[in-house]
Protein backbone atom coordinates (compact mmCIF):
# COMPACT_ATOMS: atom_id res chain seq x y z
CA UNK A 1 0.00 0.00 0.00
CA UNK A 2 0.68 3.79 -0.69
CA UNK A 3 0.45 6.17 1.36
CA UNK A 4 0.13 9.07 -0.20
CA UNK A 5 0.53 13.04 1.72
CA UNK A 6 -0.45 15.85 0.91
CA UNK A 7 -3.90 18.50 0.35
CA UNK A 8 -7.34 16.91 -0.29
CA UNK A 9 -9.61 19.96 -1.76
CA UNK A 10 -12.34 20.74 -4.34
CA UNK A 11 -11.48 22.10 -7.64
CA UNK A 12 -14.11 24.99 -8.31
CA UNK A 13 -14.05 25.33 -12.34
CA UNK A 14 -15.69 28.51 -13.92
CA UNK A 15 -17.87 27.29 -16.35
CA UNK A 16 -19.65 29.61 -19.57
CA UNK A 17 -21.15 32.49 -18.48
CA UNK A 18 -24.76 32.15 -17.44
CA UNK A 19 -26.43 34.40 -19.37
CA UNK A 20 -26.68 37.25 -16.63
CA UNK A 21 -23.87 39.66 -16.32
CA UNK A 22 -23.61 39.40 -12.70
CA UNK A 23 -23.72 35.60 -12.59
CA UNK A 24 -20.83 32.40 -12.79
CA UNK A 25 -21.51 29.14 -12.98
CA UNK A 26 -19.06 26.99 -11.30
CA UNK A 27 -19.09 22.96 -10.81
CA UNK A 28 -16.80 21.38 -8.38
CA UNK A 29 -14.68 18.55 -8.17
CA UNK A 30 -13.01 16.90 -5.17
CA UNK A 31 -9.15 17.03 -5.89
CA UNK A 32 -5.73 18.11 -4.97
CA UNK A 33 -2.92 16.85 -6.48
CA UNK A 34 -2.09 14.03 -3.61
CA UNK A 35 -6.00 13.34 -3.29
CA UNK A 36 -5.93 12.55 -6.87
CA UNK A 37 -2.72 10.46 -7.21
CA UNK A 38 -4.20 8.12 -4.07
CA UNK A 39 -7.76 7.88 -6.29
CA UNK A 40 -5.46 6.96 -9.11
CA UNK A 41 -4.02 4.40 -7.46
CA UNK A 42 -6.88 2.16 -6.75
CA UNK A 43 -8.32 2.58 -9.81
CA UNK A 44 -5.55 1.26 -11.35
CA UNK A 45 -5.35 -1.89 -9.37
CA UNK A 46 -2.93 -0.78 -6.25
CA UNK A 47 -3.61 -0.40 -2.68
CA UNK A 48 -3.95 3.40 -1.42
CA UNK A 49 -4.19 5.50 1.61
CA UNK A 50 -4.08 9.15 2.32
CA UNK A 51 -2.18 10.90 5.06
CA UNK A 52 -4.18 14.95 5.24
CA UNK A 53 -6.36 17.14 7.53
CA UNK A 54 -9.86 16.59 7.14
CA UNK A 55 -12.60 19.67 7.61
CA UNK A 56 -15.36 18.34 9.08
CA UNK A 57 -17.81 20.56 7.30
CA UNK A 58 -19.99 19.85 4.57
CA UNK A 59 -17.34 19.73 1.79
CA UNK A 60 -15.06 17.66 4.01
CA UNK A 61 -17.10 15.29 4.22
CA UNK A 62 -17.88 14.79 0.80
CA UNK A 63 -14.29 14.71 0.45
CA UNK A 64 -14.45 11.39 3.24
CA UNK A 65 -17.13 9.62 1.33
CA UNK A 66 -15.32 10.00 -2.39
CA UNK A 67 -12.20 8.17 -0.58
CA UNK A 68 -14.65 5.56 0.81
CA UNK A 69 -16.26 4.87 -2.57
CA UNK A 70 -13.22 4.33 -4.76
CA UNK A 71 -11.51 2.03 -2.13
CA UNK A 72 -9.22 4.40 -0.82
CA UNK A 73 -7.62 3.53 3.30
CA UNK A 74 -9.43 6.56 5.45
CA UNK A 75 -7.47 4.86 8.45
CA UNK A 76 -4.60 7.88 8.02
CA UNK A 77 -7.30 11.12 7.82
CA UNK A 78 -6.89 13.92 10.57
CA UNK A 79 -10.48 15.15 11.33
CA UNK A 80 -10.16 19.16 11.35
CA UNK A 81 -12.36 21.97 12.51
CA UNK A 82 -11.01 24.04 9.64
CA UNK A 83 -12.83 24.65 6.56
CA UNK A 84 -11.71 22.97 3.35
CA UNK A 85 -9.19 24.19 0.78
CA UNK A 86 -10.64 25.30 -2.89
CA UNK A 87 -9.40 25.81 -5.79
CA UNK A 88 -10.62 28.10 -8.28
CA UNK A 89 -9.90 26.90 -11.74
CA UNK A 90 -10.33 28.77 -14.96
CA UNK A 91 -8.99 27.11 -18.76
CA UNK A 92 -6.43 29.14 -20.99
CA UNK A 93 -7.04 28.56 -24.82
CA UNK A 94 -4.79 25.42 -25.08
CA UNK A 95 -7.06 23.87 -21.92
CA UNK A 96 -4.06 23.79 -19.68
CA UNK A 97 -5.36 24.89 -15.94
CA UNK A 98 -5.34 28.44 -14.25
CA UNK A 99 -5.80 28.26 -10.50
CA UNK A 100 -6.62 30.40 -7.70
CA UNK A 101 -6.24 28.95 -4.11
CA UNK A 102 -8.47 29.62 -1.08
CA UNK A 103 -6.29 27.62 1.18
CA UNK A 104 -4.73 30.23 3.80
CA UNK A 105 -5.69 28.02 7.75
CA UNK A 106 -7.30 25.42 5.87
CA UNK A 107 -7.71 21.84 6.86
CA UNK A 108 -5.27 20.16 5.15
CA UNK A 109 -2.65 22.12 5.84
CA UNK A 110 -2.68 21.64 9.93
CA UNK A 111 -1.00 18.22 9.55
CA UNK A 112 1.76 18.71 12.59
CA UNK A 113 4.26 16.30 14.11
CA UNK A 114 1.91 14.70 16.64
CA UNK A 115 -0.23 13.71 14.20
CA UNK A 116 2.62 11.66 12.29
CA UNK A 117 1.60 8.12 11.96
CA UNK A 118 3.19 4.92 12.76
CA UNK A 119 3.17 2.44 9.62
CA UNK A 120 3.36 -0.99 9.28
CA UNK A 121 4.48 -3.56 6.86
CA UNK A 122 1.44 -3.00 4.73
CA UNK A 123 2.77 0.79 3.68
CA UNK A 124 5.16 -0.58 0.82
CA UNK A 125 6.14 3.39 -0.41
CA UNK A 126 5.31 7.54 0.30
CA UNK A 127 3.94 10.06 -1.94
CA UNK A 128 4.33 13.66 -1.24
CA UNK A 129 4.09 16.23 -3.67
CA UNK A 130 2.31 19.47 -4.62
CA UNK A 131 2.12 22.85 -2.38
CA UNK A 132 1.92 20.66 0.75
CA UNK A 133 5.69 20.52 0.23
CA UNK A 134 6.08 24.29 0.76
CA UNK A 135 2.65 25.55 3.07
CA UNK A 136 3.31 24.79 7.16
CA UNK A 137 2.89 23.25 9.26
CA UNK A 138 2.10 20.32 6.66
CA UNK A 139 5.15 20.75 4.60
CA UNK A 140 7.91 20.58 7.99
CA UNK A 141 5.93 17.55 8.80
CA UNK A 142 5.42 15.83 5.59
CA UNK A 143 9.69 16.36 5.45
CA UNK A 144 9.72 14.88 9.30
CA UNK A 145 7.83 11.97 7.81
CA UNK A 146 10.08 11.15 5.28
CA UNK A 147 13.06 11.43 6.49
CA UNK A 148 12.12 9.23 9.21
CA UNK A 149 10.85 6.44 6.99
CA UNK A 150 13.02 6.95 3.43
CA UNK A 151 15.78 3.82 4.74
CA UNK A 152 12.95 1.77 4.66
CA UNK A 153 10.17 2.65 2.50
CA UNK A 154 10.10 3.83 -1.18
CA UNK A 155 9.80 7.44 -2.02
CA UNK A 156 8.06 9.15 -4.68
CA UNK A 157 8.21 12.61 -5.10
CA UNK A 158 6.27 15.04 -7.74
CA UNK A 159 7.15 19.12 -7.06
CA UNK A 160 3.77 19.58 -8.66
CA UNK A 161 4.99 23.52 -8.24
CA UNK A 162 1.65 25.69 -7.74
CA UNK A 163 2.64 29.32 -7.54
CA UNK A 164 -0.56 30.27 -5.81
CA UNK A 165 -0.25 29.13 -2.16
CA UNK A 166 3.36 29.54 -2.04
CA UNK A 167 4.75 32.61 -4.75
CA UNK A 168 8.11 32.66 -3.62
CA UNK A 169 9.98 30.24 -5.91
CA UNK A 170 13.09 30.34 -4.08
CA UNK A 171 11.67 28.69 -1.33
CA UNK A 172 9.90 26.21 -3.86
CA UNK A 173 13.61 25.51 -5.06
CA UNK A 174 14.82 25.05 -1.78
CA UNK A 175 12.06 23.01 -0.52
CA UNK A 176 12.10 20.38 -3.64
CA UNK A 177 15.37 19.70 -3.25
CA UNK A 178 15.38 19.31 0.30
CA UNK A 179 12.77 16.41 -0.18
CA UNK A 180 14.10 15.28 -3.38
CA UNK A 181 17.14 14.33 -1.52
CA UNK A 182 15.47 10.97 0.29
CA UNK A 183 13.53 10.41 -2.68
CA UNK A 184 13.50 7.30 -4.65
CA UNK A 185 11.72 7.93 -7.76
CA UNK A 186 10.92 11.31 -9.04
CA UNK A 187 8.58 12.59 -11.62
CA UNK A 188 8.42 15.91 -12.57
CA UNK A 189 6.90 18.17 -15.35
CA UNK A 190 8.99 20.63 -17.67
CA UNK A 191 6.98 23.18 -16.90
CA UNK A 192 7.89 22.86 -13.09
CA UNK A 193 11.23 22.80 -13.90
CA UNK A 194 11.29 26.23 -16.37
CA UNK A 195 9.74 27.58 -13.09
CA UNK A 196 12.14 26.59 -10.43
CA UNK A 197 15.24 26.82 -12.92
CA UNK A 198 14.66 29.07 -15.68
CA UNK A 199 18.02 29.58 -16.24
CA UNK A 200 18.74 25.64 -16.83
CA UNK A 201 17.97 22.84 -19.31
CA UNK A 202 14.81 20.55 -18.00
CA UNK A 203 16.60 17.86 -18.86
CA UNK A 204 19.92 18.70 -17.13
CA UNK A 205 18.01 19.18 -13.70
CA UNK A 206 16.73 15.63 -14.40
CA UNK A 207 19.58 13.78 -14.77
CA UNK A 208 21.31 15.83 -12.12
CA UNK A 209 18.65 14.23 -9.49
CA UNK A 210 19.57 10.39 -11.15
CA UNK A 211 21.88 8.90 -8.24
CA UNK A 212 22.41 6.04 -6.57
CA UNK A 213 19.67 6.49 -4.02
CA UNK A 214 17.18 8.12 -6.52
CA UNK A 215 16.99 5.38 -9.19
CA UNK A 216 14.53 7.07 -11.59
CA UNK A 217 13.65 10.45 -12.69
CA UNK A 218 10.67 10.90 -14.68
CA UNK A 219 10.53 14.07 -17.24
CA UNK A 220 7.18 14.91 -18.78
CA UNK A 221 6.84 17.48 -21.76
CA UNK A 222 3.02 18.15 -22.11
CA UNK A 223 2.20 17.32 -26.16
CA UNK A 224 5.61 16.21 -26.70
CA UNK A 225 5.39 12.96 -24.24
CA UNK A 226 7.50 12.01 -21.81
CA UNK A 227 11.29 11.19 -20.88
CA UNK A 228 13.41 8.89 -18.30
CA UNK A 229 17.02 8.85 -16.67
CA UNK A 230 18.00 5.78 -15.43
CA UNK A 231 20.85 3.80 -14.54
CA UNK A 232 20.36 1.75 -18.45
CA UNK A 233 20.68 5.54 -19.80
CA UNK A 234 18.16 8.23 -20.90
CA UNK A 235 15.55 8.01 -23.31
CA UNK A 236 12.10 9.36 -24.68
CA UNK A 237 8.44 7.81 -25.43
CA UNK A 238 6.15 10.07 -27.42
CA UNK A 239 2.85 11.15 -26.54
CA UNK A 240 -0.39 9.72 -27.51
CA UNK A 241 -2.84 11.81 -30.47
CA UNK A 242 -5.91 12.34 -28.45
CA UNK A 243 -8.99 15.05 -28.33
CA UNK A 244 -7.75 17.25 -25.21
CA UNK A 245 -10.45 18.20 -23.29
CA UNK A 246 -8.19 19.59 -20.57
CA UNK A 247 -5.21 18.69 -18.97
CA UNK A 248 -6.34 18.53 -15.50
CA UNK A 249 -4.93 15.65 -13.54
CA UNK A 250 -2.95 14.57 -16.16
CA UNK A 251 0.30 14.68 -14.18
CA UNK A 252 -1.60 12.76 -11.61
CA UNK A 253 -2.74 10.61 -13.58
CA UNK A 254 0.85 9.93 -14.83
CA UNK A 255 2.12 9.41 -11.24
CA UNK A 256 -0.45 6.92 -10.30
CA UNK A 257 0.23 4.69 -13.35
CA UNK A 258 4.22 4.63 -12.56
CA UNK A 259 3.35 3.87 -9.07
CA UNK A 260 0.60 1.44 -9.91
CA UNK A 261 2.86 -0.46 -12.17
CA UNK A 262 5.55 -1.16 -9.44
CA UNK A 263 2.70 -2.23 -6.90
CA UNK A 264 0.83 -4.64 -9.04
CA UNK A 265 4.71 -6.28 -10.29
CA UNK A 266 5.39 -6.07 -6.69
CA UNK A 267 8.79 -4.08 -7.29
CA UNK A 268 7.61 -1.03 -4.96
CA UNK A 269 10.06 -0.91 -2.99
CA UNK A 270 14.17 0.45 -2.86
CA UNK A 271 15.37 -2.60 -3.39
CA UNK A 272 12.51 -3.12 -6.28
CA UNK A 273 13.80 -0.38 -7.96
CA UNK A 274 17.38 -1.54 -8.36
CA UNK A 275 16.43 -4.58 -10.24
CA UNK A 276 14.36 -2.75 -13.17
CA UNK A 277 15.21 -3.80 -16.86
CA UNK A 278 15.31 -0.57 -19.24
CA UNK A 279 12.44 -2.83 -20.76
CA UNK A 280 10.15 -3.21 -17.21
CA UNK A 281 11.32 1.06 -17.34
CA UNK A 282 10.22 1.78 -20.51
CA UNK A 283 7.07 -0.20 -20.31
CA UNK A 284 6.06 2.04 -17.11
CA UNK A 285 6.77 4.80 -19.09
CA UNK A 286 4.39 3.88 -21.99
CA UNK A 287 1.91 3.09 -19.30
CA UNK A 288 1.92 6.42 -17.55
CA UNK A 289 1.65 8.16 -20.95
CA UNK A 290 -1.38 6.31 -22.13
CA UNK A 291 -2.56 7.11 -18.73
CA UNK A 292 -2.56 10.60 -18.71
CA UNK A 293 -3.78 10.90 -22.56
CA UNK A 294 -6.96 9.41 -20.98
CA UNK A 295 -7.52 11.72 -18.64
CA UNK A 296 -6.78 14.36 -20.84
CA UNK A 297 -9.49 13.20 -23.29
CA UNK A 298 -12.09 13.85 -20.12
CA UNK A 299 -12.82 16.89 -18.45
CA UNK A 300 -11.28 17.40 -14.96
CA UNK A 301 -9.25 15.29 -13.19
CA UNK A 302 -11.55 11.41 -14.08
CA UNK A 303 -8.27 9.13 -13.82
CA UNK A 304 -8.73 6.16 -16.19
CA UNK A 305 -9.19 2.48 -14.65
CA UNK A 306 -6.73 -0.58 -15.20
CA UNK A 307 -9.21 -2.21 -17.39
CA UNK A 308 -9.59 0.85 -20.00
CA UNK A 309 -5.42 1.04 -19.54
CA UNK A 310 -5.75 -3.07 -20.69
CA UNK A 311 -8.26 -2.20 -22.90
CA UNK A 312 -6.62 0.42 -24.81
CA UNK A 313 -3.26 -1.37 -25.01
CA UNK A 314 -4.91 -4.49 -26.40
CA UNK A 315 -5.65 -2.41 -29.79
Amino acid sequence: MYLVCGEALFDVFIQSDGGRGNELAFKAIAGGSPFNVALGLRRMGADSALFTGISSDSLGQRLRQVLRDEGVNDAYLIASDAPTTLAMVGLDAAGSPQYSFRGEGCADRQLLAEHLPTLDARVRGLHVGSFSLVVEPVANTLLQLVQREHQQRLISLDPNVRLGPAPDIAHWRERVETFARYAHLIKVSEEDLQLLYPERDPQQVAASWRNERCQLVFLTHGSEGASVHSRHGHWSAPAIAVHTRDTVGAGDTFQAALLSYLARHQLDSPQGLATLSRAQIDDMLRLAIEAAALTCSRVGPDLPYLHELERQSAR
